[in-house]
């Protein structure tokens, strides 16, 4: 297009004046300025195209162009002595900040290589023919002067180049990551710099002898799929990595390769959580077990086609050839090459099921990479199956999608074939996504994407009837944001999620109308959705995996909400789980009671309560006065003070799943406990919810994790029963030390008032006495979280983390466990009978002589507990 070529502003960017245009073909790849003078500008030009089957590099629009003044005028300096006087594809440019007449360039050519010139370009020789550092030049062609020295400069590529003799012998440097494209050196410190590779982001501080690491959620997710795990597993292919298997509630540091390569994709076998299917590029599939560790290939067609024309190849296989394993039959798997192809017997044989289901235009079918440069690694490979869908509602009934833009149908397993291409859609579209509906047989939707067409508008259609008849459903959908990835929501038919280019949308009339359910989600593309449960699972390419958990609002959600001051959503169940620690540092609380409600209108408070399947209140937390709460669309953890949200909007707050636990007092340490309530039993419960004068109440269960097969009710039960014992003696003995430092006080209140020595005496004989007790229930000496090391933990201690024994697991408590909470109960017991009778007889008496004497008698605080908030 005519919008290519260099461009200069000369007011911010508020305008733009194009200042070369070489043709509409070639635009600029590569653009840099003299470091110590800006009006000095070099340019490199690449004439190059892409289609969905092609990539062209080179012809006459590449060249190299110098200008003197800032862009004004221009010099061609591509047929200067010393530079390839054939053709030239893909070309970077790099000055010297040590000597501005040193230029560096690496060109790709038939002659090509790296060039120094030592006259600002007037003049060249080819230093370097070495094609370590000029393969696959599209993918990169990149060149960086040091701007220090003029004789060291870097060029990336596969592996990370240096030459310090002016380019002419080179040694790689190591980096986290291989495949290289781009760096950066601090102009003021050429030991200082930022290199970019497939695997993310580096930097050194000292020229590249070590670098930080890559520990960062950068990953390219090209598709996603889940297991059936608990807690389920995402998995998918990450560009120029593994495949990649991680929990959905963790946070990445348990991770696996489950076969296959970068390109993927990963299915998980229907049957057994253990067995993979996965894919590479080239045709390769394999099928691996996490049991044995074995990766079987299992190829439809072991013949690598490495470097061949699609039109050359047997079977064509893309890039992200799909693999789509059978829910009704496990023992099937279905794959696609240009054809359909299904194994009953995983991958040792395989049967073709289809003729050819794509256009398979001549012209789709050629060499990739342009004359120069062949780049033919099957991601151009065109005419080929991109997606396979099995219906869930029939076994043998398929929907197909080429990547050229048909679309079939089977219904008895490739017996026959229909075409079901929806009108209207322009040839060489790519079938991105096929959802068949998990409510209505024959109802599906298909997605497709042209962007390498220069067709960036989304193109989304529905069916009811097995494809006979099409709508096209894209209304509301932003210019642009051209749509990847579909789903029917697996509970609510006619909810619908996509993919774009951008983000998530979501539809809540069939796709008739389309919005934004972007939240938190960075812009980026989302190539893959898929649902588990109450969730929507996202691969990114960019950002890696993302969860939007418990989408039950979204299944109520209706206009009339538009206008309710206090709508409360029916909270879906939650799975009791000791598997994993309750995460509270802003990932994923899993598995936990989640209370999502809606406020018309700001509220100057908001109550939640948590009640029992009696209608006992558990818990309260309020929001509003003082602390407003969290901000619409955040999320409270009830169990650490959190508050609920007052502000106008939707708000989610979860509760721990914990009853009120024991009081504590300031200075309070303990070792191995903490002073949290005992864990809530599976069970029906209900969240009360009160806002503008209004109430709500929703019931919800938890429920045991599903992986438990020996515990029973009556077990939970038991746990909970002497789990809340154990709260209530820590309680009791938490009241004792507070009682005890107030009755002090007051004591030392009183002695402050008088020198009478016979009450001294006395007062001394009873702190005496309620000090040895609180010393027997608390360990007063402690100051520091590990002074439990040097003085040892007294009665409190020991029992609030005998309540870490009784939850370490799901479990009725062991026979020790209640053994050992009868042996502390009844110490306790000990030292508050000895305080009772010290707060009855030794206090009346020391109360006697403060009347004697005028002063007010100390008097012993209930200490009654207020709600827990």
């Amino acid at each position: 297009n005519e919008e290519r070529g260099v461009y200069r502003t000369t007011d911010g960017g508020a305008s733009w004046q194009k200042i070369l245009h070489r043709s509409n073909q070639a635009g600029a790849v590569d653009l840099v300025l003299d470091p110590k003078n800006p009006r000095v500008l070099f340019a490199g030009f690449w004439q190059v195209y892409r289609k969905e089957w092609k990539m062209d590099s080179g012809g006459p629009g590449s060249g190299l162009f110098r200008s003197m003044d800032g862009g004004d005028t221009w010099q061609e300096l591509t047929r200067n002595s010393g530079l390839p006087q054939g053709m030239w594809g893909k070309v970077g440019v790099s000055v010297s900040g040590a000597d501005a007449n040193r230029i560096y360039a690496i060109v790709e050519a038939e002659d090509g290589g790296v060039f120094v010139s030592d006259d600002r370009g007037a003049t060249w020789e080819r230093v370097s023919e070495d094609r370590n550092l000029r393969q696959r030049a599209f993918y990169y062609t990149r060149i960086y002067a040091d701007p220090e020295d003029k004789e060291t400069v870097y060029v990336v590529n596969v592996q990370f180049w240096r030459s310090r003799d002016g380019g002419k012998t080179w040694s790689s440097i190591g980096v986290p990551h291989g495949d290289n494209h781009d760096m950066w050196i601090d102009p003021t410190n050429n030991q200082r710099m930022i290199n970019s590779n497939d695997g993310g982001a580096n930097v050194s501080w000292n020229a590249g002898r070590t670098w930080t690491g890559q520990a960062y959620p950068t990953a390219q997710m090209y598709d996603v799929r889940v297991t059936n795990h608990f807690p389920y597993q995402i998995c998918g292919g990450q560009q120029d990595n593994s495949t990649a298997c991680v929990p959905m509630d963790g946070d990445g540091s348990y991770f696996y390769a489950p076969g296959g390569c970068e390109t993927g994709p990963v299915t998980p076998h229907p049957a057994d959580v253990n067995l993979f299917y996965a894919a590479c590029y080239g045709g390769s599939m394999t099928i691996m077990s996490r049991i044995t560790g074995q990766n079987r290939a299992i190829n439809v067609w072991p013949v690598n086609p490495m470097g061949n024309s699609a039109v050359d190849l047997k079977e064509r296989f893309q890039w992200n050839h799909p693999i789509t394993a059978s829910q009704h039959d496990t023992r099937v798997v279905y794959v696609g090459s240009q054809h359909v192809w299904r194994s009953d017997d995983a991958g040792q044989s395989w049967t073709r099921i289809s003729d050819d289901l794509t256009y398979a235009e001549p012209e789709t079918l050629g060499p990739s990479g342009g004359d120069i440069t062949r780049d033919q690694t099957s991601v151009e490979y065109y005419g080929t199956v991109w997606r396979i869908a099995e219906s869930p509602h029939a076994a043998g009934e398929l929907w197909v999608g080429s990547d050229d833009g048909k679309v079939h149908i089977t219904r008895n397993d490739g017996g026959a074939w229909t075409e079901i291409t929806p009108p209207g859609l322009p040839k060489f579209s790519r079938i991105h996504e096929i959802d068949v509906s998990p409510h209505q047989p024959g109802k599906a939707y298909v997605t497709a994407v042209r962007y390498r067409m220069q067709d960036v508008a989304p193109y989304v259609y529905r069916t009811s009837d097995y494809g006979r008849t099409w709508t096209k459903i894209v209304n509301g959908i932003p210019a642009g944001h051209y749509v990847r990835s579909i789903r029917e929501d697996l509970k609510r038919p006619g909810l619908l999620y996509a993919g774009t280019e951008m983000g998530v949308l979501v539809s809540f009339d069939d796709g008739a109308n389309w919005q934004s359910l972007q939240l938190n989600l960075p812009a980026v593309q989302v190539p893959g959705l898929v649902l588990k449960d109450d969730d929507v699972v996202i691969s990114t390419h960019g950002r890696s995996y993302y969860v939007l958990d418990n989408v039950t609002p979204l299944r109520e959600a209706a206009a009339s909400l538009a206008s309710a001051d206090l709508h409360l959503y029916k909270p879906a169940a939650a799975i009791r789980t000791l598997s994993r620690p309750v995460n509270e540092y802003g990932r994923r609380k899993a598995f936990l009671p989640e209370i999502d409600y809606y406020l018309g209108k700001a509220a100057d408070q908001v109550g939640i309560e948590i009640l029992d399947g009696a209608g006992e209140v558990i818990r309260t937390f309020t929001g509003g006065g003082e602390q407003q709460g969290a901000q619409a669309g955040g999320g409270g953890f009830g169990g650490g003070g959190a508050r609920p949200g007052v502000t106008a909007g939707h708000h989610r707050f979860r509760w721990d799943m914990r009853y009120p636990g024991p009081r504590d007092f300031p200075g309070l340490i303990m070792w191995a406990a903490n002073t949290q309530g005992p864990l809530a039993p599976p069970g029906r419960y209900q969240v009360r919810v009160t806002a503008h004068g209004q109430t709500r109440t929703q019931p919800f269960d938890i429920v045991k994790d599903p992986r438990l097969t020996d515990i029973t009710q009556a077990d939970f039960e038991a746990q909970f029963a002497l789990s809340r014992q154990v709260a209530e003696r820590v309680d009791e003995a938490h009241r004792a030390v507070l009682q005890v430092r107030d009755v002090r006080g007051q004591v030392d209140d009183r002695l402050g008032k008088s020198d009478d020595g016979g009450l001294a005496e006395e007062a001394g004989r009873f702190k005496g006495g309620i000090a040895e007790v609180e010393e027997e229930v608390y360990q007063v000496r402690m100051q520091a979280r590990q002074d439990p090391l040097n003085y040892p933990i007294k009665l409190n201690n020991q029992l609030a983390a005998l309540r870490g024994v009784i939850e370490s697991a799901d479990a009725r408590p062991t026979n020790q466990s209640a053994e050992a909470f009868q042996f502390l109960s009844g110490e306790l017991d000990v030292q508050l009978t000895r305080l009772q009778v010290l707060f009855t007889d030794d206090l009346a008496r020391l109360n006697d002589r403060l009347r004697a004497l005028g002063l007010e008698p100390v008097v012993v605080p209930a200490m009654t507990r207020a709600p827990i908030t």
